[in-house]
């Protein structure tokens, strides 16, 4: 059994890449994430792998395309601002078919914003992000070991369904410390061959092209199906939550990442006042756990409150996955404001206060 040490998260995501076999690693340095690209540059030297901190972030996604055209196990990161940048390049990766990882380590917005932690990237994250017909997978982890063990997952799925994969924290998950356990993989995915892979003949007849133009609009539809079809498949085998007391409660929170730990306190606190409360912890945000509504409609009366740390973007979801069955209110901080539990138990309380 492998043996706890304490990480900062941003530091814990580069040893957890490096574990999962990330052989290439480009970056950009933007805060609260660049400890990720330190860490990286510090270790993977030492390892035989490719560490470049490119001239920005355009740069960065570009060649990360080159990368894992190639088949390499490869990743970046940056923050708000950055992948922004990096949104057409995102596009290219995931219209050519390629797998990579992507790590936000979302701070303030919009515009250069601050760099206190936020969620107002959900929107970017989780509706493309950039143009065309596509959708990546979205973890949200709510704690660094999770994040750790994510990673790992991320890689598997990006291999899995040749597709881009991010991992969405906030700034407090990529700079505060907890104890993580670095664990052997247990997954039982039977990742495909990459023979679309272009590195080199190695004996076949044909040359691998990786290209996301098609010129004829019936080839480009053709292709936008195959990728529905892909992302109907990710969605039926890799959406992910976690339900929390929500078999008889008043209201059901639902929060993701930090916030959604903030919540489990809330619950805490609203059960010394008689208030019942549930919790919804969506863990992959794209895609969105519309099946623990389903599961969960007939055990609230008072419906879903979503938290956030941004000014309303997830709730949307919940709206979409509730479709007006049951009241859905909401609570947010902005700018780098953290909701507190006293705050969240207060909207709590003028939900349902006046109706127990």
């Amino acid at each position: 059994m492998s043996q706890k040490v304490l990480m900062k998260g941003n530091e814990a995501i580069g040893e957890a890449a490096l574990k999962a076999g990330c052989k290439c690693f480009f970056g950009y340095p933007i805060t609260p994430q660049t400890e990720i690209s330190a860490y990286m540059a510090k270790k993977m030297p030492t390892m035989g792998r490719v560490f470049l901190q490119a001239e920005s972030e355009i740069a960065a996604i570009h060649m990360i395309y080159g990368a894992a055209g190639t088949g390499t196990r490869c990743m970046t990161s940056s923050s708000s601002p950055g992948i922004s940048l990096k949104a057409e390049g995102i596009s290219y990766i995931a219209g050519a078919e390629l797998p990579c990882v992507i790590i936000n380590i979302v701070r303030g917005g919009p515009g250069l914003g601050g760099i206190q932690p936020a969620q107002s990237d959900y929107f970017q994250a989780t509706k493309g992000g950039a143009h065309g017909d596509f959708h990546m997978p979205v973890f949200a982890p709510s704690s660094i070991q999770e994040m750790v063990d994510l990673i790992q997952e991320a890689f598997d799925v990006a291999d899995q369904y040749r597709t881009p994969v991010m991992i969405m924290g906030d700034g407090m998950l990529g700079q505060m410390m907890e104890p993580v356990e670095f664990k052997e993989s247990t997954s039982t995915r039977q990742l495909p061959e990459k023979t679309w892979a272009a590195n080199g003949r190695n004996g076949r007849v044909h040359h691998n092209v990786i290209n996301s133009l098609f010129l004829k609009s019936e080839a480009l539809e053709e292709h936008n199906i195959h990728l529905q079809k892909k992302f109907d498949a990710i969605t039926e085998n890799e959406t992910k939550y976690e339900l929390m007391n929500t078999d008889d409660a008043d209201l059901i929170l639902v929060a993701y990442g930090t916030t959604a730990r903030i919540c489990k306190n809330v619950i805490k606190l609203a059960k010394a006042q008689g208030i019942n409360l549930g919790l919804i912890r969506p863990i992959t945000l794209w895609p969105y756990p519309a099946a623990a509504f389903d599961a969960t409609i007939g055990n609230t009366k008072f419906g879903y409150l979503a938290v956030e740390m941004s000014m309303g973007q997830m709730v949307e979801d919940v709206r979409l996955s509730v479709e007006g069955r049951k009241p859905v209110h909401f609570y947010g901080r902005s700018g780098g404001m953290i909701p507190a539990p006293e705050d969240i138990l207060n909207k709590v309380m003028e939900i349902v206060g006046g109706n127990k």
